[in-house]
């Protein structure tokens, strides 16, 4: 069974006469209370806070009312009086700031306190937006650091690379850590453990597709009870008390829910443990939890055939199942025709590993669901294959489907949709959702009714000679805005720095086709025209990724991390597997002593008016790394600032956007900067213990402003750290 330990549990100093501002900072200074409360919810959350805020501060030794005012001060009428006048006072105190709470949520969108952090993204509209300005251009050049936490020993192995964002909440962080995903909460001004609960899955863990830290937590409040939301790499929802860290025995079965129950095509005698699990933050919003479905990267399926990922709605109270989207349909569900020959019986995948987004007002979530089974194969699955590749929008209380937008026809090229949507209301007052792919495209939607913002035109696009392969003719191309990263590949993408090296790079791609669209399939390792693969970019590891956007709401700009990186896609047959073709072994995209033969930047931050549609600027996301810059066949010379292909992380305040240059290329630096968001000028540098591996984000408590992210590489644990001004 999961086990939980407590490390410490710290007791408030306040006195009785503070306890008023108490309820209030409880209830209406904190994020806990969920959006858009009527009046009557309003007043029966305000008269529970008092109570619970009564009883919770007596075990807590903020206030004795229960043992002092009630055993003693009752002896007497005019005690009791007083008393009762205490209680009423509070009780008016705390509906008032109730009230007041209200109208903040429905005016910010984000929080009732917006020094916090208390979604994955910042809020459910995943923008990575704070409006906090303490640390600005002024002084961010004066940011040091706070504090740091490490993860050694909070795992059977060491947790070398942790992508979490923590959430931050009234003074308390949220985060998973060590390999086998623990839940801790930590004092977030001084990194100190309050709790920790730990997942034991045996075999389960054992056999899952996605080990490891995972990236986040959730977190859910009525007003009363306060949740931490967790999902297991065994695949298992968890709810955690947020004070404690002891499961929740009103949820599910003893706080928990076994997400394999009710899977499709999930009793494959061949394998014992289902081919499904899930790293991304389970999705809270309006008393619901959405969990996504995630599998095993598909380059080399083990089958043809597995499980589907089907996408479910849980009561944020008890665990119940509220409903299930069926992503790859059933027969006489919207989307099954989309499917030809049979395949959509036994293939599977087609769920959502990224990141989720919501809004509140419309009480819509919105899925960005990845490919069917084969990324780079789909011969086995002829047709569109609905709603794979597909941004759905779904009525977040009942699972039912409002619109959706399919954004690539029959995958084969691993465009998964890799990031949560960004909803922002722009200053024209329009509604929109922006979706960053690995094409380098941004999807822009008014997010209602799913209208395109502006036209997206299906094109014709190259069609294959692969044996078996369906090919759909025409893909949905964007007319606004233009690509945030390079797209296609041909001798001119090929670097010229020396005439030399220029030749060499040349020479390097003899033998492979070059895909000019980001739509050129994929081909035969051994083809008979003699070729061994296509080259393509930005690949499927290039573009956008699930580090997505940042937006500023107050001005509608779009602020785009992004990596460009040539890919080889050549197939074979895998004698393993009864899939029709995998991803070849041995493919390798060629270099030139270690340099890449494209020309840089080889990441980049984008600034996109998405009032507009138009670019406004465009920056290398790091410094040249040595490896380039000392380079001998590049010696004297100016190569410029070539950045790093990396999954570089960004957040946006009232003042300033940050940078840090993430992980997952070669030459990447423990850098992260302020920049100014209106030019791109880079304003300060400071320098981490390590490289950001998780996405970085701020938040206020005590009056301070701190600057936080998981830090990981070089073989050392990983850690948490934060910054703040002196």
């Amino acid at each position: 069974m999961p086990g939980y330990r407590r490390f410490d549990k710290i007791y408030s100093t306040k006195s009785t006469s503070d306890l008023a501002c108490s309820v209030e900072n409880a209830y209406s200074a904190t994020p806990y209370r969920r959006r858009h409360l009527s009046l009557i919810s309003t007043v029966n959350a305000a008269l529970g806070a008092v109570f619970y805020g009564i009883v919770r501060n007596k075990a807590r030794m903020d206030f004795d009312i229960f043992e002092y005012g009630l055993d003693q001060n009752m002896k007497s009428g005019e005690s009791k009086m007083r008393t009762v006048k205490q209680l009423f006072s509070l009780l008016a105190a705390a509906i008032g700031a109730s009230l007041c709470a209200s109208a903040v949520w429905s005016q910010s969108g984000t929080s009732i306190y917006e020094g916090d952090w208390p979604e994955y993204h910042g809020n459910e509209l995943a923008q990575r937006y704070s409006p906090l300005d303490q640390i600005n251009a002024d002084n961010v050049s004066s940011l040091e650091l706070a504090w740091q936490f490490s993860t050694v020993n909070f795992g059977p192995t060491t947790d070398f690379n942790n992508p979490s964002t923590p959430i931050e909440i009234d003074g308390i962080l949220y985060a998973n850590i060590g390999s086998t995903r623990n839940v801790v909460a930590l004092e977030a001004t001084s990194g100190q453990v309050l709790w920790m609960w730990r997942p034991q899955e045996g075999d389960r863990f054992d056999e899952a597709p996605r080990k490891g830290a995972g990236r986040g937590v959730a977190f859910w409040s009525d007003g009363q009870s306060n949740r931490v939301i967790d999902v297991t790499p065994g695949y298992r929802l968890v709810s955690l008390d947020a004070e404690t860290g002891i499961p929740d025995p009103n949820f599910g079965e003893n706080g928990i829910v076994d997400l394999f129950v009710g899977l499709r095509n999930a009793d494959d005698p061949r394998f014992p443990y289902p081919d499904i699990g899930l790293s991304a933050a389970p999705f809270v919003m309006n008393d619901v939890i959405v969990v996504g479905a995630a599998h095993r990267v598909g380059m080399r399926p083990r089958s043809k055939a597995n499980v589907k990922g089907d996408i479910r709605g849980f009561d944020a109270r008890t665990g119940e199942l509220l409903w299930t989207f069926r992503t790859i349909p059933e027969r006489g569900e919207l989307g099954f025709e989309s499917w030809l020959d049979g395949g959509i019986e036994f293939t599977g995948n087609a769920g959502v590993w990224a990141p989720l987004s919501g809004d509140p007002e419309l009480g819509l979530v919105y899925l960005p669901v990845e490919s069917a089974t084969g990324d780079r194969y789909g011969g086995d699955r002829p047709g569109d294959n609905l709603f794979s590749d597909s941004i759905v929008a779904l009525d977040i209380k009942t699972g039912e489907r409002r619109w959706h937008y399919q954004l690539t026809h029959h995958d084969i090229w691993d465009w998964d949709i890799p990031g949560a949507s960004v909803l922002a209301d722009l200053p024209n007052g329009r509604k929109i959702l922006m979706s960053v792919t690995k094409q380098a495209w941004v999807y822009t939607f008014d997010r209602e009714t799913g209208e395109p913002i502006w036209p997206i035109v299906e094109e014709p696009v190259p069609v294959g000679d692969v044996p078996g392969e369906w090919y759909s003719p025409t893909q949905p191309i964007p007319t606004r805005p233009a690509p945030f990263d390079r797209q296609g590949f041909t001798e001119a993408d090929i670097i010229d720095w020396t005439s030399e090296l220029r030749a060499l790079a040349l020479e390097s791609i003899d033998g492979f086709r070059l895909a000019p669209s980001v739509y050129s399939p994929p081909s035969l390792a051994d083809s008979p025209d003699g070729t061994r693969g296509v080259l393509h970019m930005p690949s499927a590891t290039g573009g956008a990724n699930w580090e997505g956007a940042a937006i500023d709401p107050e001005t509608g700009i779009l602020y785009v991390p992004s990596r460009t990186q040539l890919n080889v896609m050549a197939l074979e047959k895998d004698e393993n597997s009864d899939i029709g073709m995998s991803a070849a072994f041995g493919a390798r995209t060629p270099r030139i002593q270690g340099l890449e033969i494209v020309k840089p930047p080889y990441g980049r931050i984008t600034a996109i008016d998405m009032n507009s549609g138009d670019h406004l600027w465009m920056i290398a996301n790091a410094d040249t790394p040595d490896r380039i810059a000392n380079h001998p066949l590049l010696e004297g010379v100016d190569v410029g600032r070539t950045g790093v292909p990396t999954r570089a992380g960004v957040f946006v305040t009232k003042s300033l956007l940050f940078v840090a240059e993430g992980t997952g290329g070669p030459g990447a630096s423990p850098i992260f900067r302020a920049i100014d968001k209106t030019t791109g000028e880079i304003l300060a540098e400071i320098e981490l213990p390590n490289n950001q591996s998780g996405l970085p984000f701020t938040y206020e408590h005590d009056g301070k402003q701190y600057i936080s992210m998981f830090v990981s590489g070089g073989g050392q644990p990983a850690e948490l750290v934060a910054y703040a001004l002196p």
